[in-house]
């Protein structure tokens, strides 16, 4: 019987759009996924996300009947994290993506720029609600993204990915994006500050799979991690958006660090 893969999507990232990362682990792996996690109004946003890391336990208990490992990217490696606390009965192992797991330092710094009222300058999310939401096409998405830097560098399939499934018709025969952009800027102000407190207390195997070019962890997290969560430390070449920027690679990454987190028998 194979293991099972819960993966845990980025912000304002649909999980079908990591069709081509999803493909390759599903050729070890059983796989489920949540497309949006966030937008059911019984589990709305707020700060650190508990209503949301419990929309999540709730589904992996609904779907599942046996522990699943979770695979998540930086949101939903996040909450995989949390439900892991709450529930470690429900996990085999957890790999996270890139997720902002900060130390002690920086975690006070989110906190500081939530009470202060800037957290919009210290995450992406004051972009957020000015992005353009509406094309005539799925053409057209692609076309826009295409030009936008970060877009830029994802593989050519998780791009059309995105174009297709990451936009919904918009009942006037275009499209808008599926993930809702008051959601997602909603998910970044409530960026988890709590981090450092839980230390000690995973029980889980967990690897973490930083980016060679990311700027979301900087070493001192990183040491955080493994000296008080015992986590595994992985690179993978890209930005923080490497699963969609080297789909295959990071599907062998993440099947490496299994191997290494759960030996066989």
């Amino acid at each position: 019987m194979r293991d099972i893969i819960h993966f845990a999507h980025a912000n304002s990232f649909p999980a079908t759009v990591y069709g081509k990362l999803l493909g390759a682990l599903a050729t070890d792996y059983e796989l489920g996924w949540q497309d949006t996690i966030g937008h059911d109004p019984r589990f709305p946003v707020s700060d650190c996300w508990p209503n949301l890391v419990e929309e999540l336990i709730q589904h992996i208990g609904q779907h599942y009947a046996t522990p699943i490992i979770g695979v998540g990217h930086s949101l939903g490696g996040f909450l995989l994290f949390y439900a892991a606390l709450r529930r470690p009965e429900l996990f085999k192992a957890l790999v996270i993506l890139d997720s902002p797991l900060m130390g002690p330092r920086r975690s006070l710094g989110i906190w500081l720029a939530k009470k202060l009222g800037f957290i919009d300058r210290v995450t992406p999310g004051g972009n957020t609600l000015r992005r353009r939401d509406n094309w005539a096409s799925v053409d057209m998405v692609q076309d826009y993204f295409a030009r936008k830097p970060a877009f830029a560098r994802f593989d050519p399939d998780c791009l059309a990915d995105y174009a297709r499934h990451g936009t919904v018709d918009n009942g006037q025969g275009g499209r808008q994006l599926k993930f809702r952009p008051q959601i997602e800027h909603q998910i970044y102000c409530g960026l988890p500050h709590d981090f450092p407190r839980h230390r000690g207390r995973l029980t889980v195997p967990t690897a973490f799979i930083a980016g060679t070019q990311s700027d979301v962890v900087r070493a001192a997290d990183i040491r955080f991690m493994q000296q008080h969560f015992a986590m595994q430390l992985h690179q993978q070449q890209g930005s923080h958006l490497f699963p969609l920027e080297h789909p295959l690679q990071t599907a062998a990454t993440i099947h490496h660090a299994l191997v290494q987190l759960l030996p066989a028998g």
